[in-house]
Formats: structure tokens, sequence, C-alpha cells
């Protein structure tokens, strides 16, 4: 499977120690930037073909922030790649439901 992550320099280096590609963003405009590179929606001449691009995206809660709209956008038209969130160097956001805490959200018991 094709993963690819967005965050900070950091995280981007350790999941590429890890054989995940990534690009690390530090402002909204790199982030929506490679966002639409990934995701295909990018007009630039070097744009990723179907079989390139990854079939996870991986983003850090600070980037899905900065890009609330896009990924919420994509996600409601449930096409590849499947995003997926995950916390930054400093932990979860405020706010954002872990992965257990959405599952016994759904499923309505304790794992």
């Amino acid at each position: 499977m094709n993963y690819y992550v967005l965050g900070e320099r950091e995280l981007v280096l350790g999941f590429k120690l890890a054989g995940v590609s990534g690009s690390a963003v530090t402002n909204r405009q790199e982030a929506l930037d490679s966002f639409l590179k990934m995701t295909g929606q990018s007009s630039q001449v070097n744009e990723l073909t179907e079989k390139d691009r990854p079939k996870v995206l991986i983003l850090t809660e600070d980037v899905s922030d900065m890009l609330s709209k896009e990924v919420q956008d994509w996600q409601l038209k449930a096409k590849s790649p499947l995003i997926v969130e995950i916390p930054g160097l400093l932990g979860h956001l405020k706010g954002h439901k872990t992965l257990t805490d959405s599952i016994r959200e759904a499923v309505g018991i304790s794992v």
C-alpha cells in the first residue's frame, strides 16, 4: 500500500526512516499545495498519475486543522486516498478525539 504523510519536519523524517514518503509543511499554503497534489486536484504540470498517488494520506492534527474544509470535502467524496489523522509531536490537540474514543462512540462499548 502506498502511504504519504504531511506534518512537522521531525515527524516526516521519522516516517521516512520507516519507508513512508512525506512533506514537511509549516503553513496553510504549503499544506494545501501538497494536499492538492496528493489527491490529484492540482493543476501543476508535474501532477501525479492515479497509479503514483498514495492510497492513504496521513495528516497530523495541525495540518488537518489548517485544511479542515478541504479535508471534509474530500472525505465526503469517498475517494482514494483515505485520509488518516494522527497527533503531532506535541500530542493530541484539545478537542480532537482519539481513534479509541471514536470507536467507543460509534460502537457504544469500551475497548
